[in-house]
């Protein structure tokens, strides 16, 4: 359980109006320099065609990253129909271009080619196919490699994220749903609170906080075959589980022995040990990429200010200072930085911090923004926030440029986490 409680530029709304869309989009903000591209709808069968265009679309348009480039009147799909000093006349710097179809087995299969405009060459050539429930998955794929492509980062269209949603006091559900809040499915329901999510490093299990038995008990529990098993069920507080990289272990919180401390325990609950042991409130644990270090909040400096340990063993290394509270870190995928959360004059804002610099760059305008967690690529930070009354989920950019609120269709969403690359 945790324990404390410059939007600029043109607004994009791409609202989830397609069935089964779980959250409505608005995008605030753009990139310093963005890509004109061009997506030509894929010949072929037309309603795969129009849900893969739209799925591709609404990718490129979140990252703040690109400019769509209107093709209408042309449609080529095949690269012997492609006029290039068209696009050109257009402004296009990339074009994609496709064929969709059903195969005899049932399979869709998506052929696209992403096109350099200016150079008049393929970037990428490539087919895409899946069973038939799986059309998100297919423009997902396809809306990765044409990001990876154009800024030599890797796509997180693909991946998945973890929210717990309160529908009122006495109902929770913790839901797993594709990046884009599409495909949800709930995990857990229940009359209690749910609390810090936290994905293994395969994607195959969730631990989790639960106040089912009237007391904070941690879980872990697979998405596949949905069995769980107690990891921590202490006297006092079982909270703050963070997987190590290899998934051999957690860190997690418990006040087991009086205040707060970390200890680190296997996935089945075996092997506890503890280590820290500072007589505070030592919580909210999270390891490096390599697992050879924590991140943790504490306030044995008085207030809750973020900290650094080696899980070999040594003393505490203090990483955040001046006014205000700091807690809530999450290393950069790189190991570079972290994010996390900070708090002054009443407000709750994103930042970010690099290690060798120490420098500190502010995200957010502030207001409720807490629980922050990086996309695997690095580029985006999923956090909670709160506007028209209620709880939603957040990502902005990591340089601050680009922001995305993420509104459910009911309920307060509440302690995203962002899984990892599957």
């Amino acid at each position: 359980m945790k324990i404390w409680n410059v939007l600029v530029g043109m607004l994009l709304l791409a609202q989830a109006s397609t069935a089964g869309a779980a959250l409505s989009i608005e995008i605030i903000g753009a990139g310093e320099h963005q890509t004109p591209v061009a997506i030509v709808p894929f010949g072929g069968d037309q309603n795969l065609s129009l849900a893969i265009n739209t799925v591709i679309v609404s990718d490129l348009q979140r990252t703040g990253l690109f400019r769509l480039i209107d093709p209408i009147g042309k449609s080529p799909h095949e690269i012997e129909e492609v006029s290039y000093p068209d696009w050109q006349v257009r402004g296009a710097d990339a074009l994609v271009i496709g064929t969709v179809a059903v195969q005899p087995n049932g399979r869709i299969e998506a052929k696209f080619r992403l096109l350099d405009v200016v150079k008049q060459a393929q970037l990428v050539g490539q087919s895409v196919s899946a069973n038939a429930s799986q059309m998100r998955a297919v423009a997902h794929r396809i809306a990765d490699l044409i990001y990876e492509k154009l800024t030599g980062d890797q796509g997180v269209f693909s991946t998945r994220i973890a929210y717990v949603n309160r529908e009122s006091k006495k109902h929770y559900n913790l839901i797993v749903a594709d990046s884009d809040g599409y495909n949800e499915q709930s995990v857990l329901e229940q009359s209690e609170p749910i609390m810090s999510p936290a994905w293994s490093p395969d994607g195959s299990h969730l631990a989790y906080v639960s106040f089912e038995t009237g007391h904070a008990v941690v879980y872990v529990q697979s998405l596949y075959t949905r069995k769980r098993v107690v990891l921590a069920n202490f006297r006092g507080s079982n909270s703050a589980p963070a997987w190590s990289p290899d998934g051999k272990q957690l860190a997690i919180a418990l006040a087991r022995d009086g205040s707060t401390q970390l200890y680190l325990v296997k996935p089945d609950g075996s092997g506890l040990r503890r280590i820290t042991f500072s007589g505070t409130i030592d919580t909210e644990p999270n390891f490096s990429p390599d697992g050879q270090t924590l991140l943790f909040t504490s306030d044995r400096g008085g207030s809750p200010q973020i900290y650094s340990l080696l899980v070999s063993g040594g003393p505490a290394q203090r990483l955040t200072f001046g006014d205000g509270n700091n807690f809530s870190p999450h290393f950069s995928p790189d190991g570079k930085g972290f994010v996390y959360t900070h708090f002054i004059g009443g407000k709750f804002y994103i930042a970010t911090q690099d290690f060798l610099s120490g420098q500190v760059e502010i995200l957010t305008q502030g207001g409720w923004e807490k629980n922050p967690s990086f996309a695997p690529n690095g580029k985006l930070i999923l956090f909670a926030s709160e506007a028209r009354g209620r709880g939603i989920l957040a990502t902005v950019s990591s340089d601050g440029r680009v922001q995305e609120h993420m509104f459910t269709q009911s309920g307060d969403a509440r302690e995203p986490v962002w899984g990892p690359h599957l």
